[in-house]
């Protein structure tokens, strides 16, 4: 068994003591599942040692997150481990202990000015609101990334500390936390980025949340196949019945191609690839396509019993619907996409279509 299979076999033997259930105003997340993943050191993989982490490679926290969202896991991991987490390391700003849940926010809307304290570069206030931040309420503190102050290219990550600010109780359709936080001047340390690598930024969320959707319609296509081949129907399973197997076979092709532009995606950040941001754009844009039809036919073959609360495929259709629209649009990536493949003109079309894929 390979250091990855023991992550991955740790992980799914402590989901297997936290059943997935539906969240509320009251229970907004599941406290329990992380520290138990926190104890085992499983939300600093990934990340390195002498940051405060627990080492380990990209490949070791990309089969946490999938793990974790093939079971509806409700913790900010893919968040932590992906995108927040690697974004401090590369700016050379300090590590929060893993151990406490972390969070990346998009501030389009937020003003920042430098402070010039006397304590060195590196200070900040922001001023705005920031929305759709996810597991807002939930992290004490999160990772920004907002606009370069005026004549400054590129853009500002900074840390935040938002414990003592209250969110509002927005939640996506899977009931998870994305709220906002209204900053009136809030005092953070940060690191100015130049455009590229503020891009790069944006571009592990999207990968991060195709990862999310790829495990999420892997175990969707698995449910389906499994009640499929159990349910009876006119004497004989669903699955027998050419209409069903043609379903099946079309979700399969759906997840299949997911699956190759996430993983193409994650081996472009793996080796430093310049064309990561495009592999990313394809994933995410590829990841939100297969949701509409993955999961309508996931719903058309368990019929009613699929919308239930009581049943466990809502955990999972409600989170590729709304992650879909997370990290991006599909609109917005798509145009990240197009540009990027037509930048070298008519005759550098194939060449950017296969280094993408």
């Amino acid at each position: 068994m390979s250091d990855q299979d023991l992550v991955v076999e740790t992980v799914r033997d402590i989901l297997g003591g936290f059943e997935p259930f539906v969240l509320t105003a009251e229970r907004r997340w599941d406290a329990g599942l992380w520290s138990a993943l926190a104890d085992a050191g499983l939300t600093g993989v990934g990340l390195p040692e002498e940051a405060g982490g627990s080492g380990g490679e990209l490949a070791d926290a990309v089969a946490i997150v999938r793990t974790l969202a093939s079971g509806a896991a409700a913790v900010p991991v893919a968040e932590q481990l992906l995108v927040a987490g690697p974004a401090l390391v590369a700016a050379d700003l300090e590590l929060p202990s893993p151990a406490e849940p972390l969070t990346i926010a998009l501030a389009d809307a937020v003003s920042v000015h430098p402070v010039d304290n006397g304590d060195g570069p590196g200070r900040f206030t922001l001023t705005g609101t920031v929305t759709d931040v996810a597991w807002a309420g939930v992290c004490p503190r999160v990772v920004v990334l907002a606009p370069a102050p005026a004549g400054i290219e590129g853009a500002v990550l900074a840390l935040l500390d938002v414990s003592s600010l209250a969110a509002t109780d927005a939640s996506n359709l899977a009931g998870e936390p994305r709220g906002s936080l209204v900053l009136d001047g809030v005092p953070a340390s940060g690191a100015l980025l130049p455009p590229a690598r503020a891009a790069d930024v944006r571009a592990r969320y999207a990968l991060a949340r195709a990862v999310q959707l790829g495990a999420a319609l892997e175990t969707v296509l698995a449910w389906t196949v499994q009640y499929a081949g159990e349910r009876q129907q006119f004497g004989r399973p669903l699955g027998k019945f050419q209409a069903i197997q043609m379903e099946l076979a079309e979700m399969a092709g759906e997840v299949t191609a997911v699956t190759a532009l996430t993983d193409a995606a994650v081996q472009s950040l793996e080796h430093g690839d310049p064309g990561f941001e495009l592999a990313a754009a394809a994933a995410k844009v590829r990841a939100g396509a297969a949701v509409e039809v993955v999961a309508r036919l996931a719903h058309q073959v368990h019929g009613a019993i699929g919308f239930t609360q009581e049943h466990k495929l809502h955990h999972l259709t409600r989170r590729l619907w709304s992650w879909r629209d997370e990290a991006g649009s599909d609109l917005a990536w798509s145009r990240v996409l197009g540009a990027g493949l037509l930048a070298d003109g008519p005759d550098g079309l194939w060449p950017a279509l296969t280094r993408v894929v």
